[in-house]
């Protein structure tokens, strides 16, 4: 090999999957260490920069970079969120690919399908909150949402709370709720499915763990439908009215500082005067740091809301790459064989 080639490994979803990186354990586990690190001062996390192409719908591309100084891994996460797109298309809102370099030569080392990880650390993050936040022995979770992160969420929180039994949805259309169940219950054959047609209030009412996971802008879930002891994982925009958090004994987000400045209920809130930083109870890093305890008795009524912290998805994807790597999956992508002017016939190529 010419010692000016550079090559980095191409892995696609199916890579992914086929080398076990659908395992939340294991995200868990690169959510935790990325936390940690993170409050450690060994993650660098610059700004996002974030493309609207439509305010009133919000399509937008985002590119999220991370460097893990310990690991000696930098990556970046480069996601399209287009709402409209199942409605219009019949596609996925979401995508995205994921570069890791190694900070050594600076070089590339992987090209990654990023949806999935995207998904899971979605999924990974509710299911840390609700280790440390909702009852242990909780039995049902309701949905508003049916989409890929509510799937991903439902995985994830039947992984860290196995006691539950039972799974309610509500979504726009009967179609949807369908869909997820048809998917569901051949990933969770012993969980009852109850698809509501689109009766939000069934899907939530009562439930231990509530859930929702949208691109609506509206107030869907209703303060009442949650009950005492009720553990409440917030994912998208603005999905729940202001009496949901203003009732909860306890408000904890992924990152406050950066929630507050969103779209989200809790930064309109804020912004409208209703919520103060005096409100929120804690950082997620403060309840894996063991720096605050989570839920402190069984009738708390508990709000999480997480935005998104993108330093754990290059976690998540070192996780994954090391994985992929290891099980010798993936493509061969090379970059360049020689450096620019090494080329014998760029005297040909040149164009002046």
């Amino acid at each position: 090999m010419n010692k000016h080639e550079i090559h980095c490994r191409y892995f696609s979803q199916e890579d992914l999957l086929a080398a076990g990186c659908l395992d939340i354990r294991m995200s868990l586990e690169a959510t935790e260490e990325s936390i940690r690190a993170f409050h450690d001062g060994e993650v660098l996390f610059p700004e996002k920069i974030v493309q609207i192409f439509n305010d009133e719908t919000q399509e937008r591309i985002n590119c999220l970079p991370a460097t893990f100084k310990d690991k000696k891994f930098c990556g970046v996460k480069w996601v399209s969120v287009f709402p409209p797109n199942p409605t219009k298309y019949g596609l996925q809102n979401l995508s995205a690919v994921i570069i890791l370099s190694e900070i050594e030569k600076g070089f590339p080392v992987a090209f990654m399908e990023g949806t999935l990880c995207s998904n899971i650390r979605v999924g990974s993050i509710g299911a840390l909150a609700a280790k440390h936040l909702a009852r242990q022995d909780s039995e049902s979770i309701g949905f508003i949402g049916a989409g890929e992160q509510a799937k991903m969420h439902l995985i994830s929180m039947k992984t860290v709370v196995p006691s539950l039994k039972e799974c309610r949805v509500g979504a726009k259309s009967s179609s949807e709720e369908e869909q997820f169940v048809q998917e569901m219950s051949a990933i969770l054959p012993d969980m009852k499915f109850v698809a509501t047609n689109s009766d939000l209030k069934k899907a939530t009412d009562g439930a231990d763990i509530i859930v929702t996971a949208t691109s609506a802008q509206a107030p869907l879930l209703k303060a009442e439908w949650m009950k005492q002891g009720a553990f409440y994982s917030h994912v998208g925009g603005w999905e729940d009215e202001y009496e949901v958090a203003k009732q909860c004994d306890k408000i904890v987000c992924d990152d406050w500082e950066t929630v507050k400045h969103r779209t989200q209920t809790l930064s309109r809130m804020y912004k409208d005067g209703v919520l103060t930083d005096d409100d929120l109870y804690a950082n997620l890093s403060d309840l894996v740091s063991g720096a605050k305890p989570g839920r402190e008795s069984d009738d708390e009524k508990i709000y999480f809301n997480a935005v998104g912290l993108a330093y754990v998805d290059v976690g998540i994807a070192i996780a994954m790459y090391e994985r992929a790597l290891a099980a010798g999956l993936g493509h061969d992508l090379q970059i360049q064989r020689e450096m620019i002017f090494e080329h014998a016939k760029l005297k040909d190529w040149v164009q002046m």
